[in-house]
């Protein structure tokens, strides 16, 4: 004999999960809240496919400035090396004989309680070389441990008639464009 009336057990408990009549309303409701999810799950994915493209442009950009980072400072150093070999002393020497400079005859120097030390002797075209050292002696004088005097002073550099050397600015390079340079 089978028993008709209210489920039992097991049957009693799918019973009151699932809304009795209404079979079509249930899935109505639950429909908005699934769009919700996949609307949001899309516009997720998007924002992670524009962060990692704008964080790939970042990269692209980075490596670009990090290449011209690396060209710029190759110039420097290239500039620097070109900057040394001018200023070098023997450098100096040929620009400064190439403008009819001689070295300097041997200095003599004023010390501090009047006396003079050295004899000075006039500049001569078969004086020393420009690059040789020309700096007083120290020994013997109280207070003094090394050099007293600028290294321009000290290399003695006098014109073809005797006169003061010209300012650093008049040994540049022949090969440098002066701001007074005819064609402009």
């Amino acid at each position: 004999m089978k028993r008709q009336g209210r489920p039992r057990g097991r049957q009693y408990r799918l019973a009151a999960l699932l809304p009795s009549g209404a079979g079509g309303r249930g899935t109505a409701a639950r429909t908005p809240f699934v769009f919700l999810i996949v609307v949001l799950l899309g516009s997720g994915l998007i924002t992670l496919l524009l962060l990692n493209s704008a964080l790939n442009q970042g990269s692209f950009e980075l490596s670009k400035l990090e290449k011209k980072t690396d060209e710029l400072t190759d110039e420097q150093q290239a500039l620097q090396q070109d900057v040394d070999a001018y200023s070098a002393p023997d450098a100096l020497e040929r620009r400064a004989r190439a403008l009819g400079m001689v070295p300097g005859g041997t200095p003599a120097f004023l010390l501090p309680d009047g006396t003079v030390r050295g004899r000075p002797s006039k500049a001569t075209s078969t004086g020393a070389p420009l690059s040789s050292s020309a700096e007083p002696s120290t020994a013997g004088v109280p207070g003094r441990a090394g050099p007293s005097a600028s290294p321009l002073a000290a290399a003695g550099v006098l014109g073809p008639d005797g006169a003061p050397a010209p300012s650093p600015a008049a040994l540049r390079a022949p090969s440098a464009p002066s701001p007074t340079t005819a064609g402009r």
